[in-house]
């Protein structure tokens, strides 16, 4: 295994910072993450980490750029199901579903941090609080997939896009890698369409339609936000269900320090 670098060791301390939202974890538990070897994956724009169907050993954890993952279509059409940022462990659920059922494709140029299954089995069974994070962690990525196909189903093609606009914002800027209302946004067109299921003509025709309103600029692969309410507005924006209140975790983690009822 390759040593970690500084800047993997950053994406490590990323992904700890983003779990101990949801799931406080000990100062063990964070060191038994930190500790995890792992080795580094480079891959430019639209290269496959992850193909359809194959078998995996280790789980991708995002240190730059953007990956997505796709399902294909028997006609070669693509759908992005979902999009992940620097802190995301993608696939997560490969430790206990380890056969892809769809394939995990750099959008952008990107710096993955490829952790053996084996390795996370050993902490998972060494701290069960590691698994409770672990478990809430692919309970979040299930409740991102259920608003996308809600907003698939609902929402007109503005709103779609203004909703992915601030979703992405939001998550950047709890991963501390950039401010919600302005951060790098390296998808294409042909990414949005896929994501959206819109075609690239209509992406191009909705970019333009937000970028008249005034409340955001996006070009260069940029997005600047000026007015985040009003587009939040557009989009029918609640953070809600990325879970990043920490009312809601002090709740859910509350049974450990219940005392214990009597039979």
């Amino acid at each position: 295994m390759q040593r970690l670098t500084v800047s993997t060791s950053e994406a490590l301390d990323r992904f700890i910072s983003r779990v101990s939202r949801r799931s406080p974890l000990s100062d063990d538990e964070a060191a038994a993450l930190l500790a995890l070897p792992a080795t580094i994956q480079r891959a430019r724009g639209n290269a496959d980490i992850v193909s359809p169907g194959e078998l995996v050993e280790q789980s991708c954890l995002v240190v730059d750029g953007m990956l997505g993952r796709f399902v294909q279509m028997v006609d070669g059409r693509r759908q992005i199901t979902a999009m992940y940022v620097a802190g995301d462990m993608c696939d997560l659920h490969s430790v206990v579903v380890p056969r892809a059922d769809g394939a995990l494709q750099a959008l952008s140029n990107v710096v993955v941090l490829r952790i053996p299954h084996d390795d996370l089995r050993r902490i998972a069974k060494r701290y069960p609080a590691i698994v409770e994070a672990f478990w809430r962690d692919c309970v979040v990525d299930a409740s991102i997939q259920s608003v996308w196909m809600a907003n698939m189903g609902r929402l007109d093609a503005k709103a779609r896009m203004a909703h992915l606009l601030c979703e992405i914002g939001t998550r950047l800027e709890h991963a501390g890698v950039a401010k919600r209302d302005r951060f790098a946004f390296e998808a294409t067109q042909s990414h949005l369409a896929d994501a959206l299921g819109l075609t690239p003509v209509h992406v191009n025709r909705t970019l333009q339609d937000l970028r008249s309103t005034g409340f955001v600029a996006i070009g260069n692969r940029r997005v600047e936000i000026s007015d985040w309410a009003a587009l939040a507005a557009i989009a029918g924006f609640d953070p809600a269900y990325l879970h990043l209140d920490q009312d809601t975790v002090s709740a859910a983690t509350a049974w450990r320090h219940a005392p214990a009822s009597r039979a």
